[in-house]
């Protein structure tokens, strides 16, 4: 049953029976039963507001403080947010997540009533942890995101500075990072061991992205960029090369735009040839 409706049997529930003589235990289980209701309830809300989550099918029930999750999601990070945000429910004392991992479910990004969401913390780490995990240079890197307050600290290794800088970039210009402490490490002991694995993953599942999944990633990717309006850009993927169109605020816009889309995994061009730069009328 729908989480809202739980919530409105449960109402109904307890105003029918403050008009009859009820024991006490069965007027207790139920009182149980609202506030496990409620809940499920501010769970599934959670869950719906959250840009990251909100285009999955999350079925959320809670038994004796237990949340129980299932349905997919996408990937790992996702299943990571989706714990953090139950267990920090009230009255939550335990999550048993049994999310299953499936890329195939990847959807459209979050509405724009979606992203106008308060940037908690778990959110502003999977965002960035998303970023990094779409981009071709940092996917195959093994770095740790943390968020206190919008400031984000990067750590692990990176296989070399530039990608150490990119994936910094990545996370300060990522809506609601007000600071990043880029503590990745670049050792020339692991530099080329990083580098292999790094380009031994991208040859394995270069093959396996869709054109519906890069252009979903790149719609996200430009949505969570903090100097660009990506709800004002199309996005068109086709045999992996992406087509942008709309209108920009200007030619650095544009450039970003095309930035972002270029890096995603699994693109092979980038046409920016009908996005347009905002002409403003002289006087």
């Amino acid at each position: 049953m729908h989480p809202l409706k739980k919530i409105a049997l449960a109402v109904a529930t307890t105003g029918w029976l403050a008009t009859m003589p009820v024991a006490h235990a069965a007027q207790s289980d139920v009182q149980t039963q609202l506030a496990e209701a409620r809940q499920e309830g501010s769970i599934w809300t959670a869950f719906a507001l959250n840009r990251h989550l909100s285009p999955f099918n999350i079925g959320v029930k809670v038994e004796q403080g237990t949340a129980i999750l299932t349905g997919k999601v996408e990937n790992e990070v996702d299943k990571e947010l989706a714990t953090q945000i139950a267990g920090d429910t009230q009255g939550i004392n335990k999550v048993d997540n049994q999310l299953q991992i499936d890329p195939g479910v990847a959807a459209e990004p979050g509405t724009k009533a979606n992203m106008a969401q308060r940037f908690d913390d778990a959110t502003l780490t999977a965002t960035i942890k998303s970023k990094l995990l779409w981009n071709s240079v940092t996917e195959g890197l093994n770095i740790d995101v943390a968020s206190a307050k919008g400031v984000v600290t990067l750590k692990g290794q990176a296989k070399d500075a530039e990608a150490k800088q990119l994936a910094g970039s990545l996370a300060s210009n990522t809506d609601g990072v007000t600071e990043v402490n880029n503590l990745i490490s670049v050792s020339a002991r692991d530099t080329q061991a990083i580098k292999e694995q790094s380009e031994a993953q991208a040859n394995s599942v270069r093959e396996e992205f869709s054109d519906a999944w890069i252009t979903s990633k790149v719609k996200s990717s430009l949505i969570y960029s903090r100097n660009l309006d990506g709800l004002n850009i199309k996005v068109e993927t086709k045999g992996g090369v992406v087509s942008l169109d709309g209108v920009v605020a200007n030619y650095a816009e544009k450039e970003l735009a095309v930035e972002i889309a270029r890096n995603i995994r699994g693109v092979k061009g980038v046409d920016a040839d009908t996005l347009r730069v905002m002409t403003r009328s002289a006087g």
